[in-house]
């Protein structure tokens, strides 16, 4: 008697077996679960997404979605002709795994549209956190529209600090730039040179009325910008180190006018320097913390073009010699009264580089420095043919500086400088060569020193008060209205609004006397607003 085939149901024509499970009852998935018409079947329980990503996706996603259903319904199709065809060829076993295969193929071409939905889909917003327990629930707020990126500017391009090829960490390559924005309120109480009304330069104060620049009514308001500076700093790796390079400027114009004034032009490669910076001879870290542009007048202080080599500078000690650019300022004194033509013909010869050492200990208590210099400082006539009369004189100096911490975060800066023909490296008067009682060229004497006390009051709240001095020896040949001192003091009360914003007032006081031992003063108040970058 031919044994009676297995129950089975049919399925979109397929013959599907229809066992029981292990415990006696049928699978749970009935006709109408499996794809029966008029019901949701076998192809909408497949594919069917989440219906916020469905109604996202855009046509691309749709189109690619449509086309991998498609794969699977033929999939799909042709397992159920095969399985109909040979049905009654197959046995129960092979019908299964045939089902297995291709219900496997439709669940990785729906993982497939799955992702693509989700790659498609808006991004949610993160959910709220929990509420804390004991406490009421907040209300649920409106979903609010996510606002649309704001357009990229233009990139920023450093076509020559890209990283050479085959240089050490070429990922370090990047240019910054940095300044500030400085507005400067000025109240001047007496009499100041108009092209210096910025700033205090006692060798600019008036003494002889009229005839010296400056003269008339005292008092006076000035509102300036000058101090406003930008740079630029670089960094590229090369196969011999890293470059450093410096250009900056600010707009402290020498005519009394708003202009470019370059500051820094600098570059260095390990041990190696060239370009124009603070001169090797000075030591900026003793500069006090004023508001006031130019600053000490007894402080040496130029930033001048070199070359400069630092051959040791390991474990806060630096030895460092530099040739640097000579200049040579020159009082034709009473060579002018004697014969103004040749004196009007007198001007600056330099036939050397100034050459300069310095050393440097930096310590946690703070640093010292000691830096010489040696010169020569020459002159010649420019009115004559052969540029006679000419000549030079030897220049030479010392200077020692330094600063010390004091009392937490307060700071005393020093410095002590002294030498021959050494005025075009102070920050204020003087001269390098004068004629001497018989109107032959002397280098003139100069001493400047400065003593500064920065005091932090809290994190926000600083001061700065010292004194400074420039002083001269004067020669026979020089006139009586010859530079002889200049004095210098200041007195602040300094408050850091923001991180890069800064305001504070200041109280300056600046003397000049002259050779005879005439003298004038002014005095100032000045408010000053910066904010660096």
């Amino acid at each position: 008697m031919r044994q009676r085939p297995p129950r089975s149901i049919i399925v979109y024509g397929m013959q599907v077996p229809c066992h029981k499970s292990k415990d006696g009852h049928r699978p749970a998935q009935s006709v109408e679960e499996a794809g029966a018409p008029g019901n949701k079947g076998l192809f909408s329980a497949l594919f069917r997404g989440p219906p916020d990503a469905i109604a996202l996706r855009d046509s691309n996603a749709r189109h690619e979605e449509m086309e991998m259903k498609r794969h699977a319904a033929a999939a799909l199709a042709a397992f159920a002709l095969g399985g109909a065809s040979g049905a009654h060829a197959q046995s129960n076993a092979e019908l299964k795994v045939t089902l297995e295969q291709a219900m496997k193929t439709i669940a990785d071409l729906q993982q497939r549209v799955k992702v693509l939905e989700e790659q498609k889909a808006p991004a949610q917003p993160a959910p709220a956190p929990a509420a804390v327990a004991g406490t009421a629930a907040a209300a649920p707020k409106a979903a609010q529209p996510v606002p649309a990126p704001a357009p990229a500017g233009a990139p920023v391009v450093a076509v020559g600090s890209v990283a050479q090829e085959g240089a050490k960490e070429p990922e370090k390559a990047r240019v910054e730039f940095y300044g500030h924005v400085m507005l400067d309120a000025i109240q001047d109480g007496k009499q100041m040179n108009p092209d210096w009304n910025a700033t205090m330069r006692p060798s600019q104060i008036p003494i002889l009325c009229p005839g010296s620049p400056g003269c008339g009514r005292d008092g006076a308001t000035v509102f300036s910008v000058r101090q406003s500076s930008l740079g630029f700093r670089s960094f590229i790796p090369t196969s011999l180190g890293e470059v450093k390079t410096d250009m900056s400027f600010d707009l402290f114009g020498t005519n009394g006018g708003t202009q470019v004034h370059w500051l820094n032009a600098w570059a260095e490669l390990g041990m190696y320097g060239a370009g124009q910076t603070y001169s090797n001879f000075m030591d900026i870290d003793v500069f006090p913390n004023t508001i006031d542009y130019w600053g000490p007048s007894g402080m040496v202080f130029v930033r001048t073009p070199q070359l400069r080599v630092t051959p040791w500078n390991k474990d806060g000690t630096s030895v460092s010699v530099s040739l640097e650019s000579p200049g040579s300022a020159i009082d034709t004194g009473k060579i002018s009264r004697v014969d103004p033509s040749l004196g009007s013909g007198i001007s600056g010869w330099n036939k050397v580089p100034d050459l300069v050492g310095a050393v440097r200990f930096e310590r946690d208590w703070g640093h010292v420095k000691a830096a010489a210099i040696a010169r020569q400082v020459g002159y010649q006539n420019t009115a004559s043919a052969n540029g006679e009369p000419s000549g030079s004189r030897s220049g030479y100096g010392l200077n020692l500086s330094g600063a010390i911490k004091v009392l937490g975060r307060d700071k005393l800066s020093w410095q002590v400088a002294g030498g021959k023909g050494i005025a075009s490296y102070m920050n204020d008067g003087g001269v390098d060569l004068a004629p001497n009682a018989e109107l032959q060229a002397q280098a003139v004497t100069s001493l400047g020193w400065l003593v500064y006390y920065g005091h932090a009051w809290n994190d926000k709240w600083s001061s700065a008060i010292g004194y400074s001095e420039h002083r001269q020896n004067n020669t026979d040949g020089q006139l009586f209205t010859a530079f002889h001192k200049g004095s210098y003091s200041s007195v602040n009360l300094l408050y850091q609004l923001a991180g890069n914003v800064m305001i504070g007032g200041e109280v300056i006081w600046g003397r000049l006397e002259n050779k005879l031992g005439m003298t004038a003063d002014d005095y100032r108040f000045q408010f000053s607003t910066k904010v660096s970058f």
